[in-house]
């Protein structure tokens, strides 16, 4: 009885001590009116709607933050970073949607803050609403591209995003294989990572790792974002009022927010994150029909898919989950490359019946491509499991030995893209693995705990 009354008044006091925090941090936030004068908006939902937008103002970064962290020239007061977070009704679930920076938008008739002037209905890339007429006009036509109400809206620039991550004390990011970026300057091998505020914004910014471009980088972002809820639900941040204070009075000094964000949204959001965890968030991109849809006088833009962005829209009006209940099942191994894009031939290399097929089987359900017809190799006797390989396929040919736990990498020249596997008499399991960004469900929509480091 003793113990559960001083636990009850150590939770009535932290709850007293979490109002009197927030209700004193709200005084410090930046406040602007994104809705003033906004008509024939859409129906509100059930949950609530956020826009997060991320700019690229840099003014109280230091120059040598600058320098190190590759952040000089001059900001182009547009939208770094757009994205749509919807909290369900019953506070259980954050799913988190990424509009590409460079999509394929048409701003409605609006007047311009600079001149005065009224301006037509054109065609922009969707940061540019923001550089053209502020919060005000990035929230319409959001609104008008996706049909969703936007209950409040939040605006984060790159000091707020690293004070706020050093901070919480960094955040832990994994990568299958090396990330260099000469833009940005990061520079990450394979492997686990903690990334202090300066290099989580590298990290979240680079968009020249590879093909994949924007797209690839919001994928990045998404990754980030899960690890920073998974670091600050597990680190005991929204439980101790003093730390919370300290994160939150961190993250307002460069924060701008409408004025209905107040007080209680702010512990409204906080009591939901207390029982998150990287699984109660979901992410997902705009589905994207056209990624180089030329328009005269703005050049490539990023044009939605229709059908399925309506899906995705309507999913989030309903408030209806966007992932897929999956079963529960161990965590895989991230590797570099999908099983799927994986071609293997399995042999026996033993004298015990059946363990090609075995073999077989169990990479198939992994999700490898076998060829269903395993045969029986010269060797009998092998001891240690062999996997043979063209050097040119060595990224798929890891991702393969990574499901053959101890199994021995042989490279031999102009083998072709087909790996070979004999099965030696130490096989005892194919271990589940996966891609490191994961097959999606119908929304390309992941669950939190699929993208954050085991």
């Amino acid at each position: 009885m003793r113990v559960a009354t001083t636990l009850s008044v150590l939770v009535l006091g932290a709850g007293g001590i979490g109002h009197a925090v927030v209700t004193g941090l709200e005084s410090g936030i930046d406040r602007i009116d994104p809705f003033k004068d906004m008509k024939n908006r859409p129906a509100g939902g059930h949950g609530m709607n956020l826009l997060l937008v991320g700019t690229d103002g840099r003014d109280k970064i230091t120059e040598a933050e600058k320098k190190k962290y590759r952040l000089g020239g001059a900001p182009c007061h547009c939208t770094d970073t757009v994205m749509l977070v919807h909290l369900s009704a019953d506070k259980e679930r954050a799913s988190v949607v990424s509009l590409p920076r460079d999509s394929y938008a048409e701003v409605p008739e609006h007047r311009d803050p600079t001149t005065g002037e009224e301006r037509a209905p054109h065609p922009v890339k969707l940061n540019a609403a923001y550089a053209e007429g502020g919060p005000n006009l990035t929230v319409r036509t959001v609104e008008h591209m996706t049909g969703v109400k936007v209950d409040h809206y939040l605006e984060i620039d790159f000091t707020s995003f690293m004070t706020t991550v050093d901070t919480l004390g960094g955040v832990k990011i994994c990568t299958a294989r090396p990330m260099k970026d000469t833009y940005t300057g990061l520079d990450l091998p394979a492997g686990s990572h903690e990334l202090n505020g300066g290099q989580a914004l590298q990290y979240v910014r680079s968009r020249h790792i590879d093909g994949a471009a924007d797209l690839g980088r919001m994928q990045r972002q998404q990754k980030f974002m899960a690890s920073l809820i998974k670091q600050a639900t597990s680190s005991g941040v929204l439980l101790n009022p003093v730390k919370f204070r300290e994160v939150a009075s961190t993250m307002v000094k460069s924060v701008r927010a409408d004025k209905g964000f107040g007080t209680e949204q702010m512990l409204d959001l906080g009591q939901a994150m207390r029982g998150f965890s990287a699984a109660s968030s979901e992410f997902t991109s705009v589905p994207v029909g056209d990624v180089a849809h030329q328009v005269k006088g703005i050049g490539s833009t990023v044009k939605w898919d229709p059908k399925k962005s309506k899906q995705l829209f309507r999913a989030l009006r309903e408030d209806k989950p966007l992932t897929v209940a999956r079963a529960e099942q161990a965590p895989a191994k991230k590797v570099d490359v999908p099983p799927q894009q994986i071609r293997v031939q399995v042999y026996n290399g033993t004298s015990k019946d059946g363990l090609g097929s075995t073999v077989d089987a169990a990479l198939r359900a992994t999700g490898f491509a076998t060829t269903r017809a395993p045969l029986s190799a010269p060797q009998r006797d092998l001891a240690r499991t062999l996997v043979t390989y063209d050097p040119r396929w060595d990224r798929s040919a890891k991702s393969l030995g990574a499901a053959l736990p101890g199994a021995e990498l042989h490279p031999v020249e102009g083998l072709g893209a087909t790996m070979k596997v004999t099965a030696g008499a130490d096989y005892r399991a194919v271990a589940r693995v996966e891609a490191e960004e994961p097959d999606p469900g119908s929304f390309g929509a992941v669950k939190g705990d699929e993208v954050v480091c085991p």
